[in-house]
């Protein structure tokens, strides 16, 4: 498996991949913005969206790569004002099904915090769906729980969930 910071071009090289990918996640249970059936219109029209963030350098986008696939992402978005210039957003942490539990998921989140020390982001924050395995996974990574909003997410049941809010402070 290779971790790599991708640009435009290869984001749009891996389109399909990546398309396929939070297909999978939303349509397997993931809360990460979108609701179950996802298909494929929507969700590559997401990752298109993502394209321009990536030109103008207001996000990165980490993938993991096996055998050529795109297996898991994880994206930073970087704060660029002025007071918020040492901080950024952990989004969209995705690891496909067929490869969860194999250390994929762990492994983007150091690729991408190591990333973030290289370009002087210290403070890393982001949130999840309280009580998910992510969540146990962020802990164990080091991240802080700055709080627990009741409410917050609306799953595919119409059901509503609360949202965990963590941070971490880089070395």
């Amino acid at each position: 498996m290779q971790i790599n910071v991708l640009d435009p071009e290869q984001a749009g090289a891996v389109m399909d991949d990546l398309t396929a990918l939070l297909m999978d996640a939303v349509n397997n249970g993931a809360s990460v913005g979108f609701l179950p059936p996802l298909g494929r219109e929507e969700s590559c029209a997401y990752w298109q969206s993502v394209i321009p963030s990536l030109q103008d350098k207001t996000r990165l986008l980490l993938a993991a790569q096996a055998d050529g696939v795109v297996v898991g992402v994880v994206q930073l978005g970087l704060e660029g004002r002025a007071n918020g210039n040492h901080r950024a957003e952990v989004m969209k942490l995705l690891v496909h099904t067929a490869h969860r539990k194999h250390g994929i998921g762990r492994a983007l989140m150091t690729a991408l915090e190591d990333h973030a020390r290289r370009i002087g982001r210290t403070t890393l924050v982001l949130d999840t769906r309280a009580g998910d395995p992510s969540q146990r996974l962020y802990e164990s990574l080091g991240y802080v729980l700055a709080g627990v909003i009741p409410q917050y997410a609306r799953s595919a049941d119409g059901s509503l969930h609360s949202t965990a809010f963590l941070y971490k402070i880089l070395g």
